[in-house]
């Protein structure tokens, strides 16, 4: 274990993909960063696995360049249930998205930060915080800014007072890889009641599975039972894994800073993995709260933090309210499989290809009148 530093600009606590990705753009900006994590890497989780064309751009915007070689290309999203398949492609041809194993992706952004210059402590114990710094391994590190990026269940986030205003319904995610060629350029939904599965291709071998749901223990072997359309694809196919779970749900905090304290990731709140613009909102944050840093100002990253979570919230809440209703679901599939350029014109907004603004009124209608006997108040829990 290395020493840690007596002093840095920056000092980040979590070291996956949103607190690397924050180093990564605080040290682009001439910060001296150091980053800690009790862990050691490569860090994997229970997710899909599928970077959105944002999250490629946002990444970019780091100096971190993936390439196919580093995973498997997508061009869109296709649902799929029982009666019908709608499907869309990103609007732009230069924009695609990428499936690539979450350890993939971590070891690029470890060696990035590691190029950059970013101090990292890894299996370092992080004790609590000081007025005039950060706890680590029992010794006083001087920081003048410090972020939490240390995850869903955020001790920073304790630390400094911040807590939730608001949390959405509770979901359980499992996740498992099977050696079988992907049969398809998307990322495949497949809708049955209460749960959802994703399938994303993330090797010419290999596709990442991923069921999201209600229930209290979801298992992949639910799966000929669930989704046997999508159990007759896999066929024999082996397991190349064991499988892996996390909680899934919507969690918003009044504020993301305190102080000289800034929050990013699911730290600084979380939406629901049925947007899969989960680690797109955590590298679009730590641009944004670096650039923050770089001027002093962290209401600035305040401002810009409550905006890049708009459009992802209110689509998490239309495709949970599809998630408990099936006779809307079936409406809107229905629609969505009708009209696909509509379709591909909400895919562009979700992934931030273009603004909502850019949406005919034609569409917005037609989305309202869909939703129109679901209420889009979120329930509070």
């Amino acid at each position: 274990m290395l020493a840690a530093p007596s002093e840095t600009d920056v000092f980040v606590i979590g070291g996956g993909p949103a607190g690397l990705a924050a180093a990564i753009a605080a040290r682009r900006r001439g910060f001296e960063v150091t980053v800690a994590d009790r862990r050691r890497p490569s860090f994997d989780k229970a997710c899909g696995e599928g970077l959105m064309p944002d999250a490629v751009s946002a990444l970019r915007q780091l100096g971190v360049e993936l390439s196919h070689e580093h995973g498997t290309p997508f061009r869109g999203i296709r649902f799929l249930d029982s009666e019908r398949i709608a499907e869309a492609s990103f609007v732009s041809r230069d924009k695609w998205g990428l499936g690539i194993r979450r350890t993939q992706l971590h070891r690029i952004l470890v060696e990035h930060a590691s190029d950059a210059g970013v101090a990292l402590r890894w299996e370092s114990e992080i004790d609590g915080l000081d007025p005039i710094g950060v706890k680590l391994n029992g010794s006083l590190v001087r920081c003048r800014w410090i972020i939490g990026a240390d995850g869903f269940h955020s001790r920073v986030r304790r630390w400094a007072g911040l807590s939730p205003v608001w949390r959405g319904v509770r979901r359980i995610g499992v996740r498992q890889h099977f050696r079988v060629r992907p049969w398809s350029e998307f990322v495949e939904v497949y809708w049955n009641s209460h749960c959802q599965a994703y399938v994303t291709p993330v090797s010419p071998d290999d596709v990442c599975v991923a069921i999201i749901g209600r229930a209290h223990e979801l298992r992949l072997s639910d799966l000929l039972t669930l989704f046997p359309a999508l159990a007759n694809r896999l066929g024999h196919a082996n397991p190349t894994d064991s499988w892996r779970g996390a909680i899934s749900m919507c969690v918003k905090l009044p504020t993301v800073t305190e102080g000289r304290i800034a929050l990013v990731g699911d730290a600084s709140g979380s939406i629901d993995a049925v947007t899969g613009q989960g680690l797109a909102m955590a590298f679009q944050q730590a641009n944004s709260l670096a650039t923050a840093i770089a001027v002093g100002d962290l209401r600035q990253y305040e401002a810009v933090h409550r905006q890049l979570g708009l459009m992802p919230r209110l689509m998490a809440h239309l495709l949970l309210l599809m998630d408990g209703h099936d006779g809307l679901r079936r409406r809107v599939l229905r629609a969505l499989a009708a009209y696909p350029g509509a379709f591909s014109r909400l895919l562009a907004v979700h992934v931030g290809e273009s603004h909502p603004s850019g949406l005919s009124l034609e569409v917005l209608v037609y989305v309202l009148r869909l939703f129109e006997t679901h209420p889009l108040v979120p329930r509070r829990a």
